[in-house]
């Protein structure tokens, strides 16, 4: 079995300068105060809709430059031209979210597909993400998630049928502008109250356009304790409608609101009980996917280091490592001692590259910032990781 690091800095952060190195020891040091991070998250967006010059500077150069690709697809191009010179690649997202109206979300459908296009003229960019809530009415997925099967006779519902309609036709747009171009389409998984109706639309489209190769990729967010079932009934699915699941592993990222809803409700709590849990369905999740390989198309999206040995393991002891249905992503900013030291080894490896202008990214940009303080050890490691590249650099 060959050997792999992920302690190995100089393989890490080849690409970055010492400058740039600095800039992110400044930011992870600033990540290490919690109560920091509470203050800054609340009146950083407050600051940003004020549209004061040196704020927007300040951040650009900071927490921007950190986890951002840019405000545009072109300013995306150096980033991706520099991540490919190491072997790894990029799934572009278009980082603006929360934008309410059939207007911006018939808008939001026109920019993933140029996203798309772009892609295809990039050999670096083999994925793009999509959340249907930049498509859909959050109140319209919670409707679909309580009463799934809206019948058309009733009155009430005609309007929400006619605008659930509209969202498929946005949907299906968009995926068959992937399939055209060759391009993967990851759909974001979201909170759990309005999860099922993007469950079952994103099934829709599987079926649809995943019948030779993966073009479609679900996530399921394995922090929740029925996910790592969902997985197996969504291959049993596939497997009956002869196409090929997509999917995208990775813990999740609406943990405490989770919770806090579900105690707000009274209802049992979605989420594991414990880290210890995740991380066995997390594994057992990923194991399921490469014991599939050939119905299965896998992007093991994490950020934990075990999870990526095993990973790495299984795919060279299978032999495996350059397989199409195969692929590891870290986000932008984050875990370059993984992603570096995968793509090194040849593994199929990729930054989750977000972009958009600053003001439409600070959701995103906020809840990266809220990830590093609150992920048990995130920000440490992070920050012990740069300080000793730049310690061996002298």
């Amino acid at each position: 079995m060959p050997n792999i690091s992920f302690d190995n800095t100089q393989i890490a952060f080849a690409y970055k300068s010492n400058k740039q190195l600095k800039k992110a020891k400044f930011l992870f040091s600033l990540m290490g105060y919690p109560f920091f991070v509470s203050i800054g998250t609340r009146i950083t967006p407050l600051l940003v809709k004020g549209k004061l010059p040196f704020v927007n500077n300040l951040i650009r150069n900071t927490i921007f430059k950190q986890f951002v690709g840019g405000e545009t697809l072109e300013a995306t191009k150096n980033v991706v031209e520099s991540l490919g010179n190491y072997g790894v690649q990029v799934i572009l997202d278009y980082g603006v979210e929360g934008k309410e109206g059939e207007e911006n979300f018939d808008k939001a459908t026109e920019t993933f597909i140029e996203v798309i296009k772009y892609a295809a003229t990039q050999k670096n960019i083999p994925f793009i993400s999509i959340k249907v809530t930049g498509l859909a009415r959050f109140e319209l997925l919670e409707t679909l998630n309580e009463a799934p099967r809206l019948r058309s006779g009733i009155h009430d519902h005609e309007s929400e049928l006619a605008e659930w309609e509209r969202v498929k036709d946005r949907m299906f747009a968009i995926c068959a502008a992937a399939a055209e171009n060759n391009i993967g389409v990851l759909v974001d998984a979201e909170e759990s109250w309005i999860q099922d109706p993007i469950d079952r639309l994103t099934m829709e489209m599987m079926a649809e356009f995943n019948k030779e190769k993966a073009i479609v990729y679900n996530t399921a967010q394995l922090y929740r304790h029925d996910r790592l079932e969902f997985l197996k009934l969504s291959h049993k699915i596939s497997q009956q409608q002869q196409f090929i699941l997509g999917v995208k592993l990775v813990r999740g990222a609406y943990m405490e609101k989770e919770r806090a809803r579900a105690s707000q409700k009274n209802y049992p709590s979605p989420i594991q009980h414990n880290k210890a849990a995740t991380d066995n369905d997390f594994n057992e999740a990923v194991s399921f996917c490469l014991n599939n390989v050939e119905t299965i198309a896998t992007i093991i999206a994490s950020h934990n280091e075990e999870s990526n040995l095993l990973a790495y393991d299984f795919l060279h002891l299978k032999n495996i490592t350059q397989h199409p249905n195969v692929h590891l992503s870290q986000l932008y900013g984050m875990s370059d001692n993984i992603t570096f030291n995968l793509a090194k080894e040849g593994c199929s490896v990729s930054k989750y590259l977000p972009f958009g202008p600053i003001g439409d990214v600070i959701p995103y940009l906020m809840r990266r910032a809220q990830e590093n303080s609150s992920v048990s050890g995130q920000t440490g490691r992070e920050l012990s990781l740069v300080k000793r590249e730049l310690k061996r650099r002298g």
